[in-house]
């Protein structure tokens, strides 16, 4: 058969790439026959090895064979029903060994995560949910759920959305409750924002104030992304002005703390220590408030400890924020 030479260039395989398509390779004909090598290996006989493994004996064989094929080395020295390893067959034995009691480790880990009643769910949370809120919700679960693990990740919202999508996290509460195709997101609860302002600024002495009062203030803020951040930009816009920006920061209490020190004003949910040195004003237009929503992935299958987390977030609607 003669081969025509197409007219279109041809891109071939970098050696690297051809390298790691030749590890695949291997790695997918050698591995369905690990455990039997490991079996035949400890016995050394291969009668013996297919009764203890529960297959016939003529696959077992079968398997070995193929298994040295290809390898391209002999593993086996035979002596009629008996085998022996060669070097070679001790040589591979100690990773095989270790190959497979690391699978095994790997099996069980899972296995334990999705247990019902000792099984683990990694849950994400904003910061600002981190001192009093997600402590009450996991001690409120974990009344019920006492052997429930939990790995634990604080963030801002898009990264943890994120990670959502990497399968790095089960579940996450976040704000404002995000909207994309791929994720199922459902609102809990809605948070106050007040204007924050330094003790002896020239407003401190009210209480409510409409934020276009403070058009001319310079304000601190968290940094682009966050999703305060999108919330406090909304409402200045809302109001009629842009908010001139003095620090963007990551964490709203380091931003408490520098409109105490005068750096400017903020908008910030309610601390959970009230904090001197600043006055917390009512924003009365327009409403200043933030949805607290709690996302998954779109399809995810949830193991039992993750139901369990999920329904008892979804029972908290409406009473998820402390009072």
């Amino acid at each position: 058969m003669v081969h025509q030479q197409s007219s279109q260039p041809r891109l071939s395989p970098t050696s690297d790439t051809k390298d790691m398509e030749d590890r695949q390779d291997i790695v997918t004909l050698l591995a369905p026959r690990l455990a039997y090598f490991a079996g035949v290996a400890r016995t050394e006989h291969v009668t013996r090895a297919a009764q203890e493994m529960n297959v016939p004996q003529s696959t077992l064989s079968r398997a070995m064979v193929r298994l040295e094929e290809d390898l391209g080395v002999d593993l086996f020295a035979r002596r009629g029903r008996t085998v022996s390893l060669t070097t070679a067959g001790r040589t591979f034995l100690a990773s095989v060994e270790r190959a497979l009691a690391e699978i095994e480790r790997a099996a069980d880990e899972v296995r334990a995560d999705a247990d019902p009643t000792t099984g683990k769910v990694a849950f994400g949370f904003l910061h600002t949910m981190g001192a009093e809120t997600v402590p009450g919700l996991l001690h409120a679960f974990r009344a019920d759920h006492p052997r429930v693990r939990f790995s634990l990740v604080q963030n801002y919202g898009e990264a943890m959305l994120e990670r959502l999508r990497a399968g790095e996290l089960d579940l996450c509460l976040t704000s404002p409750v995000p909207d994309a195709p791929d994720l199922v997101a459902r609102r809990l609860d809605e948070q106050k924002l007040r204007l924050v302002v330094p003790a002896d600024h020239r407003l401190a002495t009210r209480r409510r104030i409409r934020l276009a009062e403070a058009a001319e203030e310079t304000f601190v803020t968290l940094e682009p992304g966050y999703g305060l951040r999108r919330i406090t930009d909304a409402l200045c816009r809302e109001a009629g002005f842009k908010p001139r920006i003095a620090f963007e920061g990551e964490e709203a209490e380091t931003l408490r703390g520098l409109v105490a020190a005068g750096l400017g004003v903020a908008l910030l949910p309610p601390p959970a220590v009230a904090r001197p040195g600043v006055v917390e004003l009512t924003v009365t237009a327009p409403r200043a408030v933030r949805e607290i929503g709690v996302a998954w992935l779109e399809g995810r299958p949830d193991t039992p400890p993750v139901a369990a987390f999920t329904k008892f977030l979804l029972s908290r609607r409406g009473n998820l924020l402390p009072a």
